[in-house]
């Protein structure tokens, strides 16, 4: 008896080594905080250092953060915080790249709109989630999923 086959699945994270590099200066802060002798300075930096792995604990829980499982009824599937979220396409309303003005420059982001339990709600991608170009995303989100979309980059 042959193993059953799963679907390929595309997936969007934000790169490991990334992560690995913002933990890594979080310990640097530390080991600053723990080397100063200011009180305010060892505060900030202890400060720092903890929401540096902070930031790098919930890269990793949210890893993959978003998913397209293809296949007769494909699925998005977006994890959080709080777990796992699965869409189908009928509960995705709208997908789009907005640029939005960040520090001087345009930045491109995902914009989904879904149907989540009755209510409409809006999620948005960075590369920093994404760890590609958002662009190339919803190219692929709107071929695998069959998408009507908009692109206002």
């Amino acid at each position: 008896m042959q193993p059953e086959s799963t679907p390929p699945r595309l997936t969007w994270t934000t790169p490991l080594p990334a992560l690995i590099a913002v933990a890594i200066g979080g310990v640097i802060l530390a080991v600053a905080a723990l080397l100063t002798t200011e009180v305010p300075g060892k505060f900030l930096l202890g400060i720092a250092a903890v929401a540096l792995w902070t930031l790098a604990a919930l890269g990793i829980r949210q890893r993959p953060r978003l998913a397209v499982v293809p296949g007769d009824r494909p699925l998005l599937v977006l994890r959080g915080l709080t777990g796992v979220t699965e869409y189908t396409r009928d509960q995705i309303l709208r997908a789009r790249v907005v640029g939005y003005r960040r520090l001087g420059r345009k930045s491109p982001m995902l914009e989904i709109d879904v149907d989540h339990l009755g209510t409409e709600r809006l999620l948005i991608f960075g590369r920093w989630d994404l760890g590609t170009d958002p662009e190339d995303v919803y190219e692929t989100l709107r071929a695998e999923l069959r998408l009507r979309g908009e692109s206002t980059r």
